[in-house]
C-alpha cells in the first residue's frame, strides 16, 4: 500500500512536521507489524527524523546546514541558483523507514518525522508513504 501526502511549504528552507499525517496512514493501513517508508519527491527536499517537541531543534537544523553548505558558491548555482539546496537534500537523504509495532509508529516519545524543504517556498510538495507488512 502506498499513499501520497501533498502540501505547500512556506519558507525558502524549513522543516515541516508530518508525523501525524504519517501516523494516520500507518494506523489506517491495518498493518500490525511492518515498516513504513517515507520518501520525499524532489531533488531539493529530504526526510529527517528529529525531535519534534521543541521548535528550536528544526530551526537549529536549518541553521547548521546553512553554515555547512552556504548558498551562492556552488557550480550548480550557475544553472538556477539552488546548488546548496541540492547538496543539503543529498546529505540528509530522501527517505526514512520507521517500524510499525502493534499497529503504531515505532518512534520514541520525542521523535518526529520532518519534510525538509531546501528550495522553497513551493505550492506543491509530495511525500510518498509505502507500508510493508512483516513476513
Amino acid at each position: 500500500m502506498h499513499h501520497s501526502i501533498h502540501f505547500a511549504t512556506q519558507r525558502a528552507q524549513e522543516l515541516v512536521d508530518i508525523t501525524e499525517r504519517v501516523r494516520s496512514l500507518a494506523e489506517q493501513s491495518g498493518v500490525n507489524d511492518g515498516l513504513i517508508n517515507v520518501y520525499a519527491q524532489g531533488a531539493t527536499a529530504a526526510i529527517m527524523i528529529q525531535e519534534n517537541w521543541d521548535e528550536s531543534v528544526p530551526l537549529d537544523v536549518v541553521s547548521l546546514l546553512g553554515k555547512l553548505i552556504p548558498p551562492g558558491i556552488w557550480l550548480h548555482d550557475r544553472q538556477d541558483g539552488n546548488g546548496d539546496a541540492h547538496l543539503k537534500a543529498g546529505l540528509v537523504g530522501p527517505s526514512e523507514t520507521i517500524p510499525i509495532i502493534d499497529g503504531k509508529l515505532g518512534l520514541s516519545t520525542w521523535q518526529g518525522i520532518f519534510f525538509c524543504e531546501f528550495d522553497g517556498p513551493r505550492s506543491n510538495r509530495t511525500v510518498v508513504c509505502t507500508v510493508l507488512p512483516a513476513g
